[in-house]
C-alpha cells in the first residue's frame, strides 16, 4: 500500500515562498502521476499541478501557473511543491496524491492520499 505524508507548511507573509514535500513510502513512485490539491473549508478540493511518473509532463491550473513548480525526485520517493509569490487566497489545506496512470488535477482520479499540510498566507 503507497502511503503518503506531507511536510514543509506554515506561516508564510504575503508575497513569501514556501515548500512542501510529499514523502511516499510502502512502494516506488516511480509508476506513478502525482498532483497536489488544495481545499479550504466549505470548498471542494482544487488541483493545482500535475507530473507524471518519469518528470517529463507537467501541467498546472491557472491560478498557481508562474507562481507555483511541481517536481519529483523518483531516487527519494519524494515529490515537491515550490510556492513563490504566495497570496493571501492561497491559504489553504495542501495535499499530495498519486494514481498509476497519466497525470490529471482531478481529485476523484487519485487512488492515495496524504493527510494534508497547513499553509496559511498572512502578515
Amino acid at each position: 500500500q503507497l502511503q503518503l505524508v506531507e511536510s514543509g507548511g506554515g506561516l508564510v507573509q504575503p508575497g513569501g515562498s514556501l515548500t512542501l514535500s510529499c514523502a511516499a513510502s510502502g512502494r516506488s513512485l516511480d509508476y506513478y502521476a502525482i498532483g497536489w490539491f488544495r481545499q479550504v473549508p466549505g470548498k471542494e478540493r482544487e488541483g493545482l499541478a500535475s507530473i507524471s511518473s518519469n518528470g517529463f509532463t507537467t501541467y498546472y491550473a491557472d491560478s498557481v501557473k508562474g507562481r507555483f513548480t511541481i517536481s519529483r525526485d523518483n531516487a527519494k520517493n519524494t515529490m515537491y511543491l515550490q510556492m513563490n509569490s504566495l497570496k493571501p487566497e492561497d491559504t489553504a489545506i495542501y495535499y499530495c496524491a498519486a494514481r498509476a496512470r497519466s497525470i490529471s488535477v482531478t481529485a476523484l482520479n487519485y487512488d492515495y492520499w496524504g493527510q494534508g499540510a497547513q499553509v496559511t498566507v498572512s502578515s
